[in-house]
């Protein structure tokens, strides 16, 4: 299924439920008035599994939202960057559906990190496919010692989710058998003024960064890379 038209399916499915759950609210509190008590748990019953059901859908469509799908290696984000003073930079993230961030990094070198939802090998077989969610943008000191001593500059890139996949799975690992969503990745490369790189994902879930043009390369090339 097209992972674009499960979340809305799910959420469509939710609110159908919810209606079934409403009726049966009215069906049980027309028996009890009628004091028709084993119809009146007849219906109940049927309440509390449509509730039940509501909530799981609606839970997957809200854990779903925010994770894009890994058919083949895609485009995750355009970073450009712009030198403020010593180790010390201005940072733009371009997302492809149109929006961006903006943040100052210390260090020598970004990373952007992200969450894959890997999933398990019957879940893949039956045609279940990575996703992949950005997760932080951070700055990284080359030597070790100062990255020790110096304050770290970190991003949230994930905004706030009323419930995620990746977090649902480390709580309850138990209800989601299928999914297998211990997996991070990063990708990092040397922080240059005017640079300007490009990060994909694989389908495997591996992010890589890529400098987005000649100047850059050649930047990057200077210093090693």
């Amino acid at each position: 299924m097209d992972f674009a038209f499960l979340i809305p399916v799910l959420f469509a499915a939710a609110a159908i439920a919810a209606l079934i759950a409403l009726a049966q609210a009215f069906a049980v509190r027309r028996h009890w008035r009628a004091r028709r008590r084993f119809a009146c748990a007849h219906r109940g019953a049927w309440l509390l599994v449509f509730v039940l059901l509501t909530v799981l859908l609606a839970g997957m469509g809200l854990a779903l939202r925010g994770y894009g799908l890994l058919t083949a290696e895609a485009p995750v984000a355009r970073v450009q960057a712009r030198q403020l003073g010593p180790q010390w930079f201005g940072v733009r993230v371009d997302f492809p559906d149109g929006t961006h961030r903006s943040a100052d990094l210390h260090g020598d070198e970004w990373q952007l990190d992200a969450r894959v939802i890997k999933w398990t090998p019957r879940a893949v077989a039956l045609g279940a496919q990575p996703l992949y969610r950005v997760d932080r943008l951070s700055g990284r000191y080359r030597e070790a010692t100062q990255a020790r001593s110096a304050r770290p500059s970190l991003v949230a890139l994930d905004g706030d989710a009323v419930v995620d996949l990746w977090q649902l799975k480390q709580r309850f690992p138990r209800w989601l058998p299928w999914l297998d969503a211990d997996y991070g990745s990063a990708a990092f490369l040397p922080l240059v003024d005017g640079g300007s790189y490009t990060v994909a994902i694989s389908p495997l879930g591996g992010l890589v960064a890529r400098p987005a043009d000649a100047a850059t390369a050649e930047k990057l090339k200077a210093l090693g890379w």
